[in-house]
């Protein structure tokens, strides 16, 4: 089993990606977070900064890009290519509603026919850029029932792979994957499929792949983000320790390095702080009894009262034997 890293948007940028590559293993690949493509044919800095190479040295990374226009995302995949890469991936997956508004992400999913015109055109792009074409998906907008139809219009065409997150839009991450769903495209898909969706812990993933035996790599999220050691776990579920290889320190070690980062290219102690809590809305799961000194975590507003709210947690509170993020379907 191969596991490749979700894009998440504010998060998984290449401070982020640095630090974890780094300090853990296991990851085939990071996905950005989605360029967005627009009439002004730039990346705004904050892509360009996210994509050169210089920000990505020995991390194999893919760009992923948002937008539902062909040309948009042609010109957007020439420009990677420019800056070294060879595969572009085509979010259809982001449930948020401002994207889902403006027909993007899973919002495209509501319109097959154009989808299908968008497919067309890109995939001739793409061959003739001389680069591959994945898709991370949802099965639908509103209802299941809808993926039938989307998967064989993925089926038209050739993908390096697909990309399941088996939820429709309007679930965004509540109630549970439609397992059906992700199984009709295992039998059916004419290209490789890759599950994502609700892996927490590393026996999550062994009862996934004892599930799907077929399914060569799974890609992760909100699990690696609360146990960024997650992938190595799961890789020694067969050993006879089977606890986690996440430490405290480990987790110091990582933080300090996200945290550096930030301040080296952030303004302003306060803007990184939003920055750092963002990222303990996870971590701070991975530690037993951690309402108190989160609660100090999220309150700091200097950097001092920050980093000694971190350092009580880690000295204080011990790290779960199985760090597991506990869902929002709780």
């Amino acid at each position: 089993m191969e596991y490749l890293f979700a894009p998440m948007e504010g998060i998984t940028g290449y401070v982020f990606r640095n630090a974890h590559h780094r300090h853990f293993h296991g990851i085939k690949e990071y996905y950005t977070p989605f360029i967005s493509p627009n009439q002004t044919r730039k990346l705004t800095p904050r892509e360009l900064q996210d994509v050169l190479p210089e920000h990505n040295e020995g991390i194999p990374v893919i760009p992923q890009i948002l937008t539902n226009k062909a040309d948009d995302f042609l010109w957007a995949a020439e420009r990677l290519k420019e800056l070294g890469y060879r595969e572009a991936n085509l979010n259809l997956g982001c449930p948020s509603g401002t994207v889902v508004a403006k027909k993007r992400g899973s919002g495209f999913l509501e319109y097959p026919v154009a989808l299908d015109e968008f497919l067309y055109r890109v995939s001739d792009g793409i061959e003739r850029l001389d680069m591959e074409l994945s898709i991370k998906t949802r099965i639908g907008k509103s209802d299941p029932e809808e993926f039938e139809e989307l998967l064989s219009i993925y089926n038209r065409y050739s993908l390096k792979n697909l990309i399941i997150h088996p939820r429709v839009q309007t679930d965004y991450y509540k109630n549970h994957p439609h397992m059906e769903a992700f199984a009709l495209a295992e039998q059916e898909s004419k290209n490789p499929v890759i599950y994502n969706g609700d892996l927490f812990c590393g026996d999550d993933i062994k009862r996934f792949a004892d599930a799907y035996p077929k399914v060569p790599a799974v890609m992760l999220g909100r699990g690696l983000l609360t146990n960024p050691a997650l992938a190595e776990d799961a890789a020694r579920l067969s050993e006879t320790d089977k606890g986690t290889l996440l430490t405290a320190a480990r987790i110091r070690a990582f933080h300090e390095d996200v945290l550096e980062g930030y301040r080296k290219v952030i303004p302003g102690d306060k803007n990184v702080l939003f920055k750092m809590k963002e990222l303990w809305t996870y971590l701070g799961e991975a530690f037993e009894d951690s309402a108190k000194p989160m609660k100090k975590i999220r309150k700091a507003q200097r950097m001092e009262e920050y980093r000694a709210a971190v350092e009580a947690l880690l000295l204080e509170k011990p790290v779960c034997s199985v760090p597991r993020f506990p869902g929002w379907n709780r």
